[in-house]
């Protein structure tokens, strides 16, 4: 994961935006992520990059025994200690890449925005099939491949500073990109559509969910949301895990 988010400065411009201020009805992908979550209810729920931990709160209220939210950012763990805790949250400074991710232990585990920061998403969704339960749930919203191969992750501009397309480049070269967000350079790591999805094929999940995220229409009036329909930001995958516990 990268380490950005500890830069104070960084962490005020993220601090303000309306996600942050207002939590998951700010958030341009809740009105497709929240239907894919399964019946939380007496189940245990694992979130990597938890931020803030509204996700975690979120499976709280719906009745989940025992949620853990991890995030390599002191900073965002510390903030979602204040914001959204509940007596069956535990949250915890930890990389989703050096967390133990003990056999069958999670019902559910869920990421939001996070896995673009992983460079071997594979080694990741092993890790996932090895600590989810038995038909358990893995549901997470990435950034686009399409977005995160945009060139710089922005727009090429018109003289007036409209927004004229959106350029793509080395689509095929996964790795990293270096991009400009809130004013600070971040490292994030472009995937394929095909490494994200058979990444997880591979390692035997099965498919449920491939959405992309769409704006909904009360945001419409927001700057620069029109424009989010001109190429897609975010993918939302749900997948299941095929394994008995006769093969574990």
């Amino acid at each position: 994961m990268n380490t950005v988010y500890e830069n104070e400065a960084f962490f005020q411009e993220y601090a303000n935006m309306s996600r942050s201020r207002k939590g998951l009805c700010a958030a341009g992908e809740w009105h497709q992520l929240k239907p894919l979550f399964p019946p939380l209810a007496g189940k245990t729920v694992l979130d990597l990059g938890c931020g803030y931990g509204w996700h975690c709160k979120f499976a709280a209220e719906q009745g989940a025994v025992r949620i853990l939210g991890i995030d390599l950012s002191q900073k965002m763990i510390e903030e979602a200690k204040k914001r959204n805790q509940a007596e069956q949250i535990q949250y915890c400074v930890c990389g989703m890449e050096q967390y133990e991710y003990p056999k069958n232990m999670w019902d559910c585990v869920v990421s939001n925005l996070a896995l673009h920061y992983i460079e071997d998403l594979e080694q990741i969704f092993q890790k996932v099939y090895q600590t989810l339960k038995p038909k358990g749930t893995f549901l997470f919203n990435i950034e686009h491949p399409v977005f995160t191969a945009g060139v710089g992750q922005d727009w090429i501009y018109a003289q007036d500073q409209t927004p004229k397309y959106w350029p793509v480049d080395h689509y095929f070269a996964a790795g990293e990109r270096t991009t400009h967000f809130l004013g600070h350079e971040v490292v994030k790591q472009h995937h394929t559509m095909t490494q994200i999805l058979m990444g997880l094929i591979n390692q035997g999940f099965e498919l449920q969910v491939v959405e992309e995220v769409q704006p909904p229409q009360e945001m419409m009036h927001l700057a620069g949301m029109k424009d989010e329909l001109r190429r897609p930001m975010m993918l939302l995958v749900k997948a299941a895990v095929k394994k008995s516990m006769e093969n574990q």
